[in-house]
Parts: C-alpha cells; sequence; structure tokens
C-alpha cells in the first residue's frame, strides 16, 4: 500500500519516508495504549497525568508523520490522499487544545490558543472550498477523495473554531467547563488513532478479523468513553477530580 511513496524514490528521500512511517506507526501504537491508560486511571492522578504526556507527545508525533507522508503521496498524484493531510494537522489541534486547556492556569489564553483557532478555521475553508471541489472533479467525479470526507472536515472544523472563539473572547475557560473541553478533545484525537488501526487498516489484518465487530467495537471505544466521562463530569462534578496537567 507504500508503493506510491517509496517507488522511485531517491536514496535521501526513501530514508525520510521509512523513517516517517516508523514514526507514524510507532507512535500510532503508544498513542492507542497511552490513551486507553488515561482513560482507565484515576483522572487527576500521577499515572493519568503521565500517560497523558505520552499520548500526547505520541499523538503529535503520528499526525506529523501523516501529514509528511500524505503530502509526498499527494504530490504524486494520489489525490485520495489530501484529506490525511488535513486529518494528520486536525489530529494534532485537536490533542495540542485538549492539553493546553488543563495546561493554562484557569480564565487564561495565549498567543497558542489564538493560533489554533487560526488554524482549524483555515482548515475548514480548504476542506470547503478546495477539498470538496477536489473530490468532486472537473465533470462531478470523485479523484479518490470521498466526497462526504471534506464536508464532514469542514463541518466539524467550523464548529470547533466557533468553540475556540467563544473561548477567546470570555478570556478562557473555569470550571467544569474546562474539564469538559480537556476530555472531549483529548477522547477525539484518540478516536482518530484507534479508528485509524482497528477500523481503517482492517486491509492489512488476517482474513480472519476482517469485518469483526470487536475491531469496530475497538475503533469506536474512544467515542463510547468519551460520551460516559461527559455525562459523568456534567452530572456528578465533585466525584471527579479536578483535571492536572496531562
Amino acid at each position: 500500500m507504500f508503493d506510491h511513496l517509496f517507488h522511485g524514490s531517491p536514496p535521501w528521500l526513501l530514508a525520510v519516508l521509512a523513517l516517517g512511517l516508523a514514526a507514524h506507526v510507532g507512535s500510532g501504537g503508544i498513542a492507542i495504549l497511552s490513551g486507553a491508560g488515561a482513560l482507565v486511571a484515576r483522572k487527576g492522578g500521577r499515572l493519568h497525568r503521565r500517560f497523558g504526556t505520552a499520548f500526547f507527545v505520541a499523538m503529535l508525533t503520528m499526525g506529523s508523520a501523516a501529514t509528511l507522508l500524505a503530502a509526498v503521496a499527494v504530490e504524486r498524484g494520489h489525490l485520495g490522499q489530501i484529506a490525511n493531510v488535513f486529518g494528520g494537522g486536525f489530529a494534532v489541534y485537536l490533542v495540542t487544545t485538549g492539553w493546553l486547556t488543563v495546561r493554562r492556569d484557569e480564565g487564561v489564553v495565549g498567543r497558542a490558543e489564538i493560533a489554533g483557532c487560526a488554524g482549524v478555521l483555515v482548515i475548514a475553508a480548504v476542506a470547503l472550498f478546495w477539498l470538496l471541489p477536489t473530490a468532486l472533479g472537473p465533470e462531478g467525479k470523485a479523484q479518490g477523495v470521498p466526497v462526504a470526507a471534506p464536508i464532514i472536515l469542514a463541518g466539524v472544523a467550523t464548529l470547533l473554531g466557533i468553540l475556540d472563539l467563544k473561548v477567546l473572547h470570555a478570556g478562557g475557560i473555569t470550571g467544569v467547563s474546562r474539564t469538559l473541553r480537556h476530555l472531549w478533545r483529548m477522547c477525539l484525537g484518540l478516536f482518530i488513532a484507534a479508528g485509524s488501526f482497528f477500523i481503517g487498516q482492517q486491509q492489512d489484518m488476517p482474513a480472519f478479523m476482517q469485518g469483526s465487530p470487536i475491531l469496530l467495537l475497538l475503533g469506536f471505544a474512544p467515542l463510547i468513553a468519551m460520551i460516559f466521562w461527559l455525562f459523568a463530569v456534567r452530572w456528578r462534578p465533585t466525584r471527579v477530580a479536578r483535571p492536572a496537567v496531562a
């Protein structure tokens, strides 16, 4: 499946691509394991913070490597990888803003939050005004890009941008809202990693595993956990520890 990356590449680019692929796969595995650990560990405890830090670093590595590899594929004419260029950047945005939410003191915002808001709004604009026309093609035919992908990406990115603008306008976020923002952004980042592996890579798994309900459950498990914790924090906030730096 990586022939479009490695075939005909000069030696220096082969080395970069091999390193990027190893970083993407390895960090993706670490992200899934550490993210799962952060979900089950006591919230705000030392183990949760350590798992959270490992998850944050792994997701940054995975997302950056994915963007690099997809960009090389697009440059070689594989337009189906365009969405992955922005998908990698979107994953980086989610975990960075989720991590900053508890890294900052309550009621404080900085340049990183402003940059994140601007970046996700740019992603929304590019998805709507470039990815969507590319998917449709000059003759109304998809060019390897699922037509639904840029629409969904633009919609989600726009919503996140609006939420970021709300936080910037308020000068920060406090209380339970701060915990919820951290929670759902990190869980969505974990869903990207888990869904990409357990659902998106089934064709590379043994035949007896392909299409297994277990793989679907593992892929969607972060969303299920996110819904559970959102309700737990919203309706029973006194039983959830104050978020610590992840």
